[in-house]
């Protein structure tokens, strides 16, 4: 069974920086894909970046591309989420997710196989 366990959320002020961790456990292939998601109070859950293990393709939307990397370490099964510049809008709790793709070009309805448990992530004006 996959499981996923996030770390490194927290409250900054804006423009400021925070690193996400995503450690999955239970993976037993080369290639798997992680997505980035936020939800923020009375809003929808937002899908805003993905990783693909496999070639390395990232996707990032609009509303964090510029601010946003996402890297990884293999040894770690650990993918991390660098967000720099954050602004009072990017409150929200932050999920990852093991998704069945990343692919750049085509981001969205990509399904979900499995969820973190969440990170509160505060950016105070």
């Amino acid at each position: 069974e996959v499981q996923l366990v996030e770390s490194g959320g927290g409250l900054v002020q804006a423009g400021g920086s925070l690193r996400l961790s995503c450690t999955a456990s239970g993976l037993t292939f080369d290639d798997y894909a992680i997505g980035w998601f936020r939800q923020a109070p009375g809003k929808e859950r937002e899908f805003f970046s993905c990783f693909s293990k496999g070639d390395g393709s990232t996707y990032y939307a609009d509303s964090v591309k510029g601010r946003f990397t996402t890297s990884s370490d293999n040894a770690k099964n650990t993918v991390y989420l660098q967000m720099n510049s954050l602004r009072p809008e990017d409150t929200a709790v932050y999920y990852c997710a093991e998704m069945g793709a990343c692919i750049p070009t085509q981001p969205e309805g990509i399904p979900v196989y499995q969820w973190g448990q969440g990170t509160q992530v505060t950016v105070s004006s």
